[in-house]
């Protein structure tokens, strides 16, 4: 997406969650220096100041989940739709994403009532030119990383991993539950 689009996507999402504010709570578990020029930004256009509360994922949700409806959040922004929908299985988003803006802005498939996507992942394959040639890896997909020739000669993150989670979910959802039976 293009950084217009996400700044777009984020006043949407801001402006959804006030009715009539002079600032946002913003918790943020991304930490990128695009992001903040994003909040500078919609501070210019709308008047609006942007508090970031800055934190990892999980003491973000905890603390979310401890204050309850007294949360200070109005905006939670994090790295991975994976936490989104966990946070969702345990009730603790609420609904209201439905603006005329986000729907012309975020393909049905990024979004929910309950949360937005506003970038995507890129999922690079990295290799070893000593060990694997380019031949190998030419129309290479991560499904072809499942062909036994690979064993052993992969590194990647553990499969609990929240990351992991969302890319086999992903994969599931495109390509069917059957392919990975």
């Amino acid at each position: 997406m293009r950084k217009l689009s996400i700044f777009a996507i984020i006043t949407s999402l801001v402006l959804s969650t006030l009715a009539v504010a002079n600032e946002v709570n913003v918790f943020n578990a991304r930490h990128y220096k695009a992001d903040a020029e994003l909040y500078s930004k919609f501070t210019s256009m709308t008047g609006i100041k942007v508090n970031l509360i800055n934190g990892k994922s999980g003491a973000l949700e905890k603390r979310i989940i401890e204050e309850g409806a007294d949360s200070s959040a109005d905006l939670y922004i994090t790295a991975d739709a994976g936490r989104c929908g966990a946070m969702d299985a345990k009730g603790h988003l609420q609904g209201g994403l439905t603006s005329a803006a986000i729907k012309a802005a975020v393909p049905k498939s990024f979004r929910t009532s309950k949360w937005v996507g506003i970038a995507k992942r890129a999922r690079i394959i990295y290799y070893s030119p000593e060990r694997v040639t380019g031949a190998e890896l030419s129309g290479m997909s991560y499904e072809g990383l499942a062909d036994p020739k690979w064993k052993g000669r992969l590194v990647i993150r553990k499969s609990s991993n929240i990351y992991n989670k969302s890319l086999v979910a992903s994969l599931i959802e495109n390509n069917g539950k059957k392919s990975y039976s």
